[in-house]
């Protein structure tokens, strides 16, 4: 690939995305049902194999993002597709739960490799000026996903059944995606920006983890994507305990998509006026704001319609703000590891959101119950994420103004 047009990796990734979220995340909520109902499993053996799958990407985000900083994202990236491509084609072909859940482990490894905070490692390592740019283009077409991959799985589903529709998915990995993602730019030297070109210290992993503006900034987005997992399996649910029928109830939710996206094409607007700490504060701020609106409205569809709105964008720029925000405030020579183990405790959120977020149903039926842990959760997010940007940086060194 041509290294003086960093442009055509966004286009390159722009296609694995959509195929590594839709096959690799969304499409297990179409296909689960079918899962337990022809192999017998319990519940939790079902869910629970897609639960350790995050917790395993959670494990290897870390090392992943470090192998990015060190020979880009060509020789990790498609070894992400295999693992993925494998991953899955074990999955189709399981008949024992312990090829179920070492299927979803290599799957679980993959998505470390392939996934957002992997792209957006490799953008930031091509992109002499402008990765933030180039991050919010690509989410907008990773906002795709779900869009395509729940019709085409029900689709498959309904023709060929769920174990050959995770062997198509693990195909498409194997001979679409990852030759895609060997044509990355070879790793070779890092792609720096012009001396002068700095405003913030590079810090090392070491650093950071030594920083207490990492570990805000890690709770905030754990805070966060908790709260966001759980309401993705329990909102249709929880609405429909408010008294809103199920029709109503998924027509309002329809909402939250084409919100995600037109909240990232307005960061892409206008994001060169803002500082991404700016961005960041009102992301955060929209989540609590719906949840209010929700908890003390939630039998008035203007007010479930309000809470869809603001969810749905907090939801599409929080992607952007999770790709840009760490940069800004620990620097880019080491970008790749840092946000690694900052998207480490997220898959963990993301894996126990829906879980909890049951328990809480299963004691507590009521709306209010739930509702409330939420709010509080995402209040704390959002008091994390002020403190982590709002603290004082230490001076830059003369050494990093010249990297």
């Amino acid at each position: 690939m041509n290294s003086k047009d960093p442009w055509k990796i966004v286009y390159l990734l722009a296609f694995t995305q959509i195929v590594s979220w839709g096959s690799l995340y969304y499409a297990f909520a179409i296909v689960a049902g079918d899962i337990q109902r022809e192999t017998g499993w319990r519940t939790e053996v079902v869910f629970g194999a897609f639960s350790w799958s995050l917790l395993v990407a959670g494990l290897a985000s870390t090392p992943s993002g470090m192998l990015i900083d060190r020979i880009g994202g060509r020789i990790v990236m498609a070894l992400g597709s295999v693992l993925a491509g494998l991953g899955m084609a074990g999955i189709g072909s399981a008949h024992s739960i312990g090829l179920y859940f070492l299927s979803w482990s290599a799957v679980g490894a993959g998505m470390a490799m392939v996934l957002y905070e992997a792209a957006f490692a490799t953008i930031n390592r091509e992109f002499l000026l402008g990765p933030r740019k180039a991050i919010s283009v690509l989410t907008l077409f990773g906002g795709l996903a779900s869009t395509v991959f729940w019709p085409l799985t029900l689709k498959l589903n309904g023709m060929v059944g769920w174990r050959d529709t995770f062997l198509i998915y693990g195909a498409i990995h194997l001979a679409l995606c990852a030759p895609l993602h060997a044509m990355l730019r070879s790793g070779g030297r890092r792609r720096m920006p012009v001396p002068g070109a700095d405003t913030v210290r590079h810090y090392t992993l070491h650093e950071a983890l030594r920083d207490p503006a990492f570990w805000k900034l890690a709770v905030a987005f754990s805070a966060n994507m908790f709260v966001f997992s759980a309401l993705s399996v329990h909102l249709i649910p929880l609405l429909q305990r408010f008294g809103h029928s199920a029709a109503t109830a998924v027509l309002v939710s329809a909402l939250i998509g084409p919100m995600q996206v037109a909240g990232r094409i307005g960061e892409l607007a206008f994001a060169r006026h803002v500082r991404p700490q700016t961005v960041g504060k009102l992301t955060f701020a929209l989540l609590p704001a719906g949840l209010l609106a929700l908890l003390f409205l939630g039998e008035h569809r203007y007010a479930v319609a309000a809470f869809c709105m603001l969810y749905g964008v907090s939801n599409g720029v929080l992607t952007i703000v999770r790709g840009t925000v760490p940069q800004t405030l620990f620097g880019r020579e080491n970008y790749g590891a840092i946000s690694g183990a900052l998207a480490g405790p997220s898959m963990i959120a993301k894996a126990a959101g829906p879980l909890v977020a049951a328990a809480i149903v299963q004691a507590a039926p009521e709306p209010a119950w739930l509702l409330g842990v939420l709010l509080a959760v995402a209040l704390v997010s959002l008091a994390c994420f002020l403190a982590a940007v709002n603290a004082k940086r230490p001076p830059i060194p003369p050494i990093h103004r010249h990297l």
